[in-house]
């Protein structure tokens, strides 16, 4: 798992820097950081506007006596979402978006809910020894 991070915190951002040398010869520096600028600003809108949503999604299951168990994890999902809006660059930028859009983001949160709760059954189901147990029971008798 570390090693995953580590990979991700090393190329992610020089993903990042790739694609803003890029833009940045295309339209300009200074259409470059208004760009940057402007998607965070509209990530952050678009991350405020989800959130109170999810916020009263999870309010009305609650209420309800459900347990708000997809809507708990699509508030984490818009926690990322929001970090990686903030994040100056596209690439982020583009995952952030993504998750922005409630359909997509309920399917990923139903997917690993189903998954999370398949993997904690098979890890607590107990299967049988290789071994046969029989059940018997013993008692002498003083006939021969």
């Amino acid at each position: 798992m570390f090693r995953i991070l580590f990979l991700l915190f090393l190329i992610i951002p020089l993903i990042e820097i790739a694609i803003l040398i890029q833009i940045g010869q295309i339209f300009g520096i200074g259409y470059t950081i208004a760009l940057v600028i402007g998607t965070a600003a509209l990530g952050a809108a678009l991350f405020r506007q989800q959130g109170l949503s999810t916020l009263a999604k999870v309010q009305m299951s609650m209420d309800e006596g459900n347990l708000p168990a997809t809507e708990l994890i699509e508030g984490l999902m818009l926690l990322i979402a929001g970090a990686l809006l903030l994040t100056p660059g596209f690439f982020t930028d583009v995952f952030g978006f993504l998750v922005l859009i409630p359909p997509l983001r309920n399917k990923i949160a139903q997917s690993l809910l189903i998954n999370f709760i398949q993997s904690h059954i098979n890890a607590h189901h107990h299967k049988p020894d290789s071994g046969r147990i029989i059940d018997a029971e013993h008692w002498e008798s003083d006939s021969e």
